[in-house]
């Protein structure tokens, strides 16, 4: 058994990123500047889309582009329970009704059919969400979304670096990308919202800070323009140059991170092909470029013995961590008392919600990591906990 702590992840830090990080402290010109700016052009370039817009967070992004596109009371917004709880939250808060469409059993992502059944007269957006670095099949989604005339959101927080049919998720539409400390480039906190629509990113970047018409940061003044006025009441969801600064420097090393994780995947299926009570999620069936962003699991009940918590609880027993990649929000307290849901709505997503584990993957892991990972969940199988 391991006798230090494997985390279920871990950012990748480098001297480059710390040495960035400290000439923007040595500025003078810590919060949105120069730096932002320049993470926004490298992250434009890197998806391929006509503009980018960054933030203190995904959540935020999200915020901004439901309030941008006029989400609120008496709409709905379909999306799936399988996800994080803040797209959800970000619909209820703004006071439209989340329609949970159920996910394929096998690649934890809606299709065009589950989407279809939620779509009615009061459907304003659709968020679909890229799950654990693979892409939602799209094509059908966005000929539905443009054939009833609602938005289409992409939660892409899962798919920095992932392709569908050839193309970088965040060049086509509207797609909003997450930097938390897992993810598979980080600033700390942070977010960036991609899109062809330009009008859509100017509101959401004058809706980022207080609605002024012009940014805080004035390159001729070093300061904010005296002209500033508010066009819109909006928020405070800008993003530092501090954590901007470390973001530019992961994303020019995004594509060997994903590399990296792509081969500890590949040694993870390896393994795990003799592990019947163990099933990892499935390849969707059409082209596209996995960013491994999680390695997923789920647990065969039956075989294994023993609930999916109590596996979780063995492997950290023995060194291991792990994540839980989701709890069906449909399921949790709030949306069950204020929305009258209940189990057996979403089947898929239920059975899955029920079973699923993330494993740990970062880039930093060695192939030994692995072999300690999958000998822990054996011995966990074998010993059915421990108990």
């Amino acid at each position: 058994m391991r006798t230090e702590f494997l985390p279920f992840a871990r950012p990748s830090i480098s001297d480059g990123d710390i040495a960035a990080v400290t000439d923007v402290l040595r500025s003078g010109w810590i919060t949105t500047g120069a730096r932002n700016a320049a993470f926004e052009e490298a992250f434009s370039r890197y998806v391929g889309s006509a503009g980018a817009v960054s933030l203190c967070s995904a959540t935020g992004g999200m915020h901004l582009a439901l309030r941008a596109l006029g989400v609120g009371p008496g709409d709905e917004v379909v999306t799936p329970s399988l996800t994080w709880v803040s797209t959800v939250n970000m619909i209820a808060l703004s006071g439209a009704t989340p329609v949970f469409a159920d996910v394929d059993q096998d690649t934890l992502m809606v299709t065009e059919a589950s989407v279809a059944g939620c779509i009615s007269e009061r459907t304003k957006a659709i968020v679909p969400v890229h799950f654990a670095g693979a892409p939602v099949d799209l094509s059908g989604i966005r000929h539905l979304a443009a054939a009833r005339g609602v938005a289409l959101i992409e939660d892409a927080a899962h798919a920095l670096g992932t392709e569908y049919d050839g193309e970088r998720i965040g060049k086509q539409g509207t797609a909003i990308f997450s930097f938390h400390p897992i993810k598979n480039i980080t600033t700390g906190e942070g977010g960036m919202v991609c899109s062809d629509n330009l009008a859509l990113l100017d509101q959401i970047r004058r809706l980022r800070f207080h609605g002024l018409g012009v940014e805080a940061y004035d390159r001729q003044t070093q300061g904010r323009a005296p002209q500033a006025e508010v066009l819109e009441p909006g928020f405070k969801y800008n993003m530092t140059d501090v954590a901007a600064a470390l973001g530019t420097e992961q994303l020019k090393r995004v594509d060997a991170f994903n590399r990296r994780r792509s081969e500890l995947a590949a040694l993870y299926r390896e393994r795990f092909a003799e592990v019947t009570e163990i099933l990892p999620l499935g390849d969707p069936d059409y082209r596209f470029k996995h960013s491994w962003h999680l390695f997923v699991v789920r647990l065969d009940t039956r075989k294994g013995g023993m609930g999916r918590d109590k596996f979780m609880a063995g492997l950290k027993e023995r060194n291991i961590g792990t994540g839980l990649h989701f709890r069906a929000v449909h399921l949790q307290k709030y949306y069950r008392e204020s929305m009258g849901l209940r189990p057996g709505m979403l089947p898929n997503t239920e059975w899955n919600s029920d079973r699923i584990c993330s494993l740990p993957l970062f880039p930093d892991m060695t192939d030994a990591d692995i072999s300690d990972v999958v000998d822990a969940v054996k011995d966990v199988l074998a010993h059915q906990g421990g108990q």
